[in-house]
């Protein structure tokens, strides 16, 4: 029930002791600030990281092979290992149940595409429809490769939005016009972006076939790309997709003999392996973070507390008095919980506002690789509230103990 006589003495009480209760409510409200931009830079380096995983697919599982590095049944280190489409078609009717989009890569660098008067060196890339998906590029214009390319050998490429701004005018519609690719015609059928950026899009697409015509690979692949299907949950996903990569390179090594001890011969990057770090990384960082801002806080509490122990040593002969009338001890519990409260939640408010509004202000202005909008949702900042309920019991409770403590024929003795 609301008292406003015991509002009154707590006011009073703070009139009283103007600069002693600014101070201390100036140490809770920093540890509350503290506490709220470190969650802000916690949030937003995670938000830094998942922008950066944005630029392929986040379950993506890329393979390559290079030359061995391990002597091997009696074959010396130093061969060149090359998969095939035979690699690709076991791997995938192994897995089929697991796979949810897959591509093999047939590609080369350096390549001259000209149109017209206008030429530029990118790479180009053979690959299945779906590595749209596992790439995830965004169509500006036309399509992507399909599956009708691939079986009629169609002489068809998807340009990278750099390459358009490269070789055709501002305002030119590429689609359906004719480029050379070492002097053979294809036809434009579709524009993509990446989200990685123009360090993405200085490439070209073409059926699988095609390239590996032109390149003069025969049955030989440059690499293969997957995603597998999604898990009920995170640590299933990543143990699924160690598995595929464990039985996929034992085959691999068994098929072009390599020692199962050479880690140099296969490469395979598992992005959701890679995130796991990365997000394993991020948990202990904020709950460093958490550490270190509830340290801060506290460390106000302890002011508080502190000042409440003076107020009830100042108020012992005011607290004889009340019990010698026959006080309760729970009102005065009471009286002296509800100032620490009082005090703690208007600074901690206080805190929580400021540092709201620093990362409402300043947050989108911050963009850097590892850091993204750095901000506090509401969870957090209901979170943040609950520690101040409880910061301020806290910090009233033990002079308010020591308060009912107090005998009646003591504290009239005191002076």
């Amino acid at each position: 029930m609301f008292n406003i006589e015991r509002w009154q003495e707590i006011f009073d009480a703070i009139g009283k002791n103007k600069l002693r209760t600014f101070l201390t409510g100036v140490s809770v409200a920093s540890g509350i600030f503290i506490l709220v931009l470190l969650l802000g830079v916690g949030q937003g380096m995670q938000n830094g990281i998942a922008k950066e995983f944005e630029s392929d697919a986040s379950n993506s599982i890329w393979v390559w092979t290079r030359t061995t590095s391990v002597e091997y049944k009696g074959l010396n280190p130093g061969r060149e290992i090359i998969m095939t489409n035979q690699d690709y078609d076991f791997i995938n009717r192994k897995n089929e149940k697991y796979l949810e989009y897959k591509s093999s890569r047939a590609r080369d660098w350096g390549i001259v595409v000209s149109y017209k008067k206008e030429s530029g060196s990118y790479g180009v890339e053979g690959i299945f429809p779906d590595f749209q998906m596992i790439e995830n590029e965004e169509m500006i214009s036309g399509r992507f490769i399909n599956q009708n390319d691939i079986k009629e050998r169609n002489k068809v490429v998807v340009i990278g939005n750099k390459v358009k701004k490269d070789l055709f005018k501002k305002d030119k519609d590429p689609i359906g016009e004719l480029i050379r690719i070492n002097d053979i015609p294809f036809m434009v059928v579709g524009v993509f972006h990446d989200k990685a950026g123009e360090r993405e899009e200085d490439r070209v697409f073409v059926p699988s076939p095609i390239a590996q015509q032109i390149f003069s690979k025969g049955q030989g692949i440059d690499g293969l790309a997957y995603t597998l299907k999604p898990e009920k949950d995170f640590e299933t996903a990543v143990r699924k997709s160690q598995e595929f990569v464990a039985s996929m390179k034992g085959y691999l090594k068994e098929k072009h003999v390599i020692s199962p001890e050479d880690k140099r011969a296969i490469g395979v990057n598992n992005s959701l392996k890679g995130a796991k770090r990365f997000y394993n990384l991020m948990f202990m960082i904020k709950t460093f973070f958490w550490w270190v801002g509830i340290c801060t806080i506290i460390a106000g509490v302890v002011g508080v507390s502190n000042i409440m122990l003076i107020i009830v040593k100042e108020r012992t002969k005011e607290i004889g008095i009340r019990k010698a009338l026959g006080a309760q001890p729970g009102s005065i519990i009471t009286m002296i919980l509800q100032e620490a409260i009082f005090v703690t939640t208007i600074a901690g408010f206080t805190g929580l506002i400021l540092g709201l509004t620093l990362l409402e202000f300043a947050g989108p202005m911050i963009q850097t690789n590892f850091i993204a909008n750095p901000s506090v949702n509401f969870n957090v900042a209901i979170t943040t509230v609950l520690i101040l309920i409880l910061a301020g019991a806290l910090a009233g409770f033990f002079p308010a103990w020591r308060a009912v403590r107090i005998k009646p024929i003591v504290a009239l003795r005191d002076e």
